[in-house]
């Protein structure tokens, strides 16, 4: 038996050899890793380019449409390196089914009404020492499902009559339990997702409910119109902006049934129908002169809720041809993006920008090294965007550098901007309010005795040289 083993034991090992010299012939026939797809027979040199040379402009964000968005901000942040944000929120709202209701016979007694405002992944703000109260008025116009609403529409509202406020932390992930109203049993507690729940007036939806039109849902928005809510200014704090699922969220309104001797319980759901944000940004005298500088930025910005972006430019590639010569290959391009030095405390910097470019006709699209269909792409995490526990970003755009550089794609303008982080899947370039980060970084600075010199944008060129 033990004889056996022996054996085995060498054959394996003189298998494990002649894998290991196999191994050792094909490795020491590459020249250089870089030379992967390159002629073999062509001597490889990689060379490394370091490209500091670099246009950037703060821009204003492109204007979006608001209907709709599965995440809709609420909030009211000063912001003491970019300015204030305001968004506030328009929204109809729906009979229960969005059909006609059907009035309890008895005399109806409102317990409470509460708006329920589901929480979702996106706050940007303080947590911790800001206080804030949010105010509920109503419209006096209905925002129509037929009509698009962009995110700098104003909207009428009765500020002189406050349906309902309320005052609390920032608890965005933080289930807690509720009454479960139980028709013909004992009723219970239940645990519910993290939301926001603000008393509303009993008496406003006594009138407008109970005794308005609920014959059908489109006379009674005509008649109610709908809800705005607003943050109020004077708050603890810097404040935050917050993400709403709205198409979760409803008017609750508890009641109780009296028929003589008997008591009925009940809650009756209105959903939030219809629903838009507006969203305001007042930004600081340091930002406004980023926005009117005309020579490249020494300090940029990105911003979400279709804030601010980034124009950039490379105007020393075609010098690198004229010194390199037409006859490169781009190994790896890649540009870094670096926090300008205590931005990100104690707001983090926006944990994931993205990188796009304009076609002729000034349309967004993707590069080609985040678009699918360009057989050079490498997927999602390998193009980048991402803040990295290293304090800065990467972008891998290799084929694009090279189409520019080549002369096979024209620079009709490319920007870097804010996108919502919790997409993993596909490369986003569209301006979205569902995102508020923000990220201060360092642009293209001149002066060497500044302490983020070195950690000025910067594009990395490693080449390859072919000869002919």
């Amino acid at each position: 038996m033990l004889h056996k083993f022996f054996d085995a034991r060498m054959k394996f090992f003189r298998l494990d050899l002649l894998t290991l010299l196999i191994s050792l012939f094909i490795l020491s026939s590459c020249n250089s890793k870089d030379g992967v797809g390159l002629d073999p027979a062509q001597k490889l040199n990689g060379t490394l380019l370091v490209d500091t040379n670099i246009v950037i402009n703060t821009v204003p964000e492109d204007t979006v449409y608001t209907n709709a968005l599965a995440k809709t901000p609420l909030g009211y942040f000063n912001d003491p390196l970019i300015g204030t944000t305001e968004s506030n929120v328009a929204t109809a709202l729906n009979l229960p089914s969005s059909s006609a209701y059907t009035i309890p016979t008895g005399v109806i007694t409102i317990d409470s009404a509460i708006l329920a405002l589901r929480y979702t992944d996106g706050f940007y703000g303080d947590s911790l020492n800001s206080k804030y109260k949010i105010n509920v008025f109503q419209l006096k116009e209905k925002p129509s499902s037929t009509v698009n609403y962009a995110n700098n529409r104003a909207w009428s509202y009765d500020n002189t009559t406050l349906i309902g406020s309320k005052t609390f932390n920032s608890r965005t992930h933080t289930p807690f339990k509720i009454t479960d109203i139980v028709l013909a049993a004992k009723d219970t507690l239940k645990q519910v997702p993290a939301q926001l729940r603000v008393p509303l007036d009993p008496q406003f939806f006594y009138n407008n409910f109970f005794g308005g039109v609920v014959t059908s849902n489109t006379l009674f928005q005509n008649s109610i119109n709908g809800l705005y809510f607003t943050m109020d200014k004077a708050q603890t704090g810097p404040g935050g902006n917050f993400m709403l699922a709205l198409d979760s969220s409803s008017v609750d309104i508890y009641i109780h049934t009296t028929n003589g001797s008997t008591i009925d319980t009940s809650v009756v759901s209105l959903p939030l129908s219809t629903h838009a944000a507006q969203i305001k940004h007042t930004y600081n005298a340091t930002v406004q002169a980023a926005l009117n500088q005309t020579g490249s930025n020494s300090t940029f910005y990105i911003q979400g809720l279709v804030g601010l972006r980034a124009k950039i430019s490379f105007p020393n590639l075609n010098s690198i041809i004229a010194q390199a010569g037409s006859d490169i290959v781009i190994n790896r391009a890649e540009l870094v993006i670096t926090p300008i030095s205590g931005s990100t405390i104690p707001f983090a910097a926006q944990p994931k920008i993205t990188m796009y470019q304009l076609d002729i006709a000034k349309q967004r699209i993707q590069l080609q090294d985040a678009n699918s269909s360009d057989r050079r792409y490498l997927g999602v995490g390998t193009f980048g965007g991402y803040y990295s526990a290293n304090n800065d970003y990467h972008f891998v755009v290799t084929a694009y550098i090279q189409d520019l550089m080549l002369g096979k794609s024209v620079d009709y303008g490319t920007f870097l901007g804010a996108v919502d982080f919790t997409n993993t899947s596909t490369v986003d370039y569209t301006a979205t309010p569902e995102t508020a980060g923000r990220l201060v970084a360092v642009g293209s600075l001149g002066n060497k005795t500044s302490a983020d010199y070195p950690y000025r944008i910067k594009l990395n060129i490693i080449y390859t040289k072919v000869s002919k």
